[in-house]
């Protein structure tokens, strides 16, 4: 059968995988010869942008040079590009004839206003533009209430989006590849240039053979219902940079869990249908970033104490839990799920502190910073976003003795406490042995703080609907 166009471009971005990759798969289908290319986009990497990590720019040159040994082996070669995508798409378009541009949808403010710029073009230029549901198990707008508006609360948007089949990942089966030299486009010494240096000790290492790795061993964390919020265990997946980056796709990850976990497997999706939720949020309420999803909230009176902020960031605030997520976080790029929320809270609810300081500094320290994940979460947790319940003040001390009983991820980040008892490290907020030199006293009282929160939150109106 003949196909629409001669050539297409294909563009990856958060989608760096061959397999069942909605968007590439529909440029094979309709195009004789496709060309693969990852752009770097100057608004997005280093000084252009204050959210940029390096630990999630390493996860993502790592990711290329795995796809591009998956495109060598395909038969193909993937092409490299510096500059604004629009710019490169009217360049190939000019020098490789190409008649159709095809990408995966994306979400977040910044991704329509490039896919806006990338359709403008290709309507100027008279060349198809296609773009293909991929990220997500549900699109926005496809999980709605019986009214057709968007859900706040995730317990109903959950029920209604489990309602929809996911359909099984679906193999590649590549056409012919663009062949040949383009004059303007980058070798591999770019990545050197982008990052200067990488950081042996990252939490996790990208591309697909990493994660398929994560998938082939899913049936370890069939107690993870129980185990998740265990500090000291490696009782997650560590598939969140996978998905940020698409290294495999969310039907593999939701089809191998439902495969090797069967019914233990639902506390782990549910965390799937939190990332979709997370982003129809922000689609529908794009100037969630910046502002509270809880519009009250934006003339709440924070303290902003930038002395208390960088102990927050450094991990040097008397509280271990606090500090040790902290320096896992600026070491590793990760942070344990428990410990992130119960740094937040204490940002937030103790130091009385922005929730937007806290949104940039993941941001620009996190191997899976996804902008809409990351703003959900921390709005969640400053309790100006989609919480449901009261005002929700974590206790750091009785957080740590929950979830860290023995102080092993304390000892683990924190090595001045190393030779203290797990009890003397509980009770450091009333009790501090003789010689602990290295290792700073609480910079509160958490029971004060506590009192102190509240009243500021009800003077913000905390309570009010709307």
């Amino acid at each position: 059968m003949a196909k629409s166009y001669k050539t297409a471009v294909f563009v990856f971005r958060r989608d760096l995988r061959l397999d069942d990759n909605t968007g590439l798969r529909k440029a094979f289908a309709l195009a004789e010869r496709v060309l693969p290319c990852f752009i770097f986009d100057p608004r997005q990497q280093g000084d252009q942008n204050d959210y940029f990590t390096a630990h999630g720019f390493q996860f993502l040159l790592e990711s290329l040079e795995d796809l591009e040994r998956q495109l060598k082996a395909a038969g193909g070669a993937l092409y490299r590009f510096a500059g604004l995508p629009h710019e490169i798409v009217e360049r190939l378009i000019e020098q490789c004839g190409a008649e159709a541009v095809m990408v995966n949808r994306d979400y977040t403010p910044f991704s329509r206003l490039r896919d806006g710029e990338l359709q403008a073009l290709c309507a100027r230029r008279h060349v198809f533009f296609g773009q293909y549901p991929d990220v997500l198990l549900n699109e926005p707008g496809r999980t709605v209430t019986e009214a057709g508006t968007p859900f706040r609360v995730f317990t109903p948007y959950y029920r209604r989006a489990r309602q929809f089949d996911v359909p099984s990942p679906q193999s590649l089966k590549a056409g012919d590849f663009h062949k040949g030299p383009i004059e303007f486009a980058r070798g591999k010494t770019l990545y050197d240039e982008l990052l200067k240096e990488r950081n042996a000790g990252a939490h996790v290492r990208g591309g697909r053979d990493s994660g398929v790795a994560i998938l082939r061993r899913l049936a370890d964390f069939n107690d993870y219902g129980h185990s998740h919020d265990a500090v000291a265990q490696a009782g997650t997946t560590s598939l969140s940079a996978h998905h940020k980056f698409g290294t495999v796709s969310i039907r593999e990850v939701y089809h191998a869990l439902k495969k090797e976990l069967a019914a233990a497997s639902e506390e782990i999706i549910r965390q799937l249908y939190w990332r979709d939720f997370f982003t129809q949020l922000a689609f529908f309420n794009p100037w969630v970033f910046g502002k509270s999803l809880k519009t009250r909230f934006d003339d709440m009176r924070w303290d902003n104490d930038e002395n208390h902020f960088n102990a927050w960031c450094e991990g040097r605030t008397g509280f271990p839990m606090v500090d040790a997520g902290m320096r896992q976080l600026n070491e590793t790029g990760w942070m344990h799920n428990r410990a992130r929320l119960v740094t937040g809270s204490f940002l937030t609810k103790n130091l009385l502190i922005d929730w937007r300081w806290g949104e940039r500094y993941f941001a620009r320290r996190l191997v899976d910073y996804d902008p809409c994940v990351n703003n959900g979460n921390w709005q969640w947790i400053a309790s100006v976003g989609v919480d449901t319940r009261p005002i929700r003040i974590l206790n750091p001390w009785t957080q740590q003795q929950k979830f860290d009983s023995q102080a092993e991820y304390v000892k683990r980040w924190v090595p001045a406490l190393r030779g203290l008892t797990p009890e003397a490290i509980h009770r450091l907020h009333d009790s501090r042995p003789p010689g602990l030199n290295d290792y700073p006293s609480p910079m509160m009282d958490h029971t004060q703080q506590f009192h102190a929160a509240r009243e500021r939150y009800e003077q913000a109106g905390y309570g009010q609907t709307g």
